[in-house]
């Protein structure tokens, strides 16, 4: 789609032609992306989502590329990242609205900063806000639906939305985006008055519990699999006697068996051949299908 140079020259959006997909993803696995665009503002991504309608071509978009397993012969066509969105400000009655591309634990930070709680537990997950109100991120006792006022996105012809906490069908990792095709713009979460010192003490505290529980020295894209009805996903799977199990450079963590990790010079590949391995031994000793949680794009 040799236009999309043209476009971007005109509204002076950056974009890169072959990048690895590898550089923006923490599993650090991916092939090339065709065209990769960095858009800064609202008005440069709402260009962008009209631009591929009008191509009858479905952009890829991405914030921090925190839970993708991007395949070994890259993405035809437009990647967009979200990264250069980071708007915030404090708004009236306690809230906060930052735009998509906003790292989740910078969120936490500001929030912290400015004497409001209710984040907490958001502190540590490795992805963007944007994303956080796409998957409804949780953790700890907490998810976004409980901070969440409302959203503003884009359709896939680039029309602006807004949706409250009530119309975004927030369940487990799940939202009304996923049915609605929406790029998530921005959302306005309702927090509360509290402790700097406080929060900052319970943020700390979450993060403790992170390093020490999870493998967050290896690239992965956090806990791999869905939490089965009444079970954990993590139990199932040490229980089945797959942890530290491998295929090339990617393994079941010996540390968290939720999490798939990369050993070294894992491929794609790997990964989707050692989730199909631990999904038919568990499903085939406890009769649990596990559902993966991160995207295969």
């Amino acid at each position: 789609m040799p236009d999309i140079q043209a476009l971007c020259e005109k509204h002076n959006i950056a974009v890169q032609a072959g990048l690895p997909m590898s550089r923006m993803t923490s599993f650090r696995i991916g092939g090339l992306a065709e065209w990769l665009v960095f858009p800064q503002t609202a008005g440069e991504l709402q260009a962008l989502l009209r631009f591929c309608a009008e191509g009858h071509q479905k952009p890829l978009v991405f914030g921090n590329g925190s839970n993708l397993l991007v395949k070994d012969s890259g993405i035809d066509g437009v990647v967009i990242s979200t990264e250069r969105l980071t708007g915030i400000k404090i708004l009236p009655e306690h809230r906060v609205y930052c735009e998509a591309g906003r790292k989740l634990s910078d969120l936490c930070l500001f929030a912290q900063e400015n004497g409001l709680a209710g984040l907490e537990f958001a502190y540590g997950i490795p992805g963007t806000a944007g994303g956080a109100a796409f998957m409804n991120a949780g953790a700890y006792g907490g998810e976004m639906k409980d901070v969440l006022h409302g959203v503003s996105y884009l359709t896939g012809e680039g029309e602006i939305r807004a949706l409250s906490a009530s119309e975004l069908k927030l369940g487990y990792r799940r939202s009304v985006f996923m049915e609605n095709g929406g790029t998530v713009l921005g959302l306005t979460l309702q927090l509360r008055p509290g402790g700097p010192e406080e929060i900052l003490a319970d943020m700390r505290e979450i993060l403790r519990r992170r390093k020490d529980k999870q493998p967050l020295e290896y690239p992965s894209a956090g806990s791999v699999f869905r939490r089965p009805e009444g079970h954990f996903a993590s139990e199932l799977i040490e229980r089945c006697g797959l942890k530290g199990r491998q295929v090339g450079g990617a393994q079941v963590s010996e540390k968290h068996a939720g999490f798939i990790i990369n050993r070294g010079g894992a491929r794609a590949a790997d990964v989707r051949a050692l989730i199909a391995l631990v999904q038919t031994v568990v499903e085939s000793r406890t009769g649990i299908l596990l559902e993966p949680e991160i995207r295969f794009v």
